[in-house]
């Protein structure tokens, strides 16, 4: 077999090993949020996965770090909610989950997600 047959067939199937890692394997992390949490939208939020408890206010504090027009506004869809977010400002959105969940939220152009877990 000739070589350039047997790099094409390594990189193929170290190519196959990466997409199923990344799509299939790739670990999120989950942070709980008791009370309020801070979220720092830089280049998307961070953290992207919020765990908060059914029935109780939790203030969700987003400061938005990333002169990125998309990042101009927070939507939580869900529970009716859009909120500017201006340029190294504080903007707190207080929620009261009526029902157990995963609820989406995201900037207004819907590039950029995070995920509230509602347990």
């Amino acid at each position: 077999m000739p070589i350039d047959k047997i790099l094409v067939s390594i990189f193929g199937l170290l190519s196959i090993l990466f997409t199923f890692w990344f799509f299939f394997m790739k670990k999120t992390n989950t942070v709980q949020a008791e009370g309020s949490i801070d979220v720092l939208v830089e280049g998307g939020y961070k953290p992207d996965r919020i765990s908060i408890p059914y029935g109780q206010t939790t203030k969700l504090v987003f400061e938005r770090k990333d002169s990125n027009s998309c990042l101009e506004d927070v939507v939580l869809a869900d529970f009716k909610i859009k909120k500017p977010l201006p340029m190294n400002e504080k903007v707190a959105i207080e929620i009261t989950p009526d029902k157990k969940g995963e609820f989406d939220f995201s900037c207004g152009m819907g590039m950029f997600h995070g995920k509230l877990i509602v347990i």
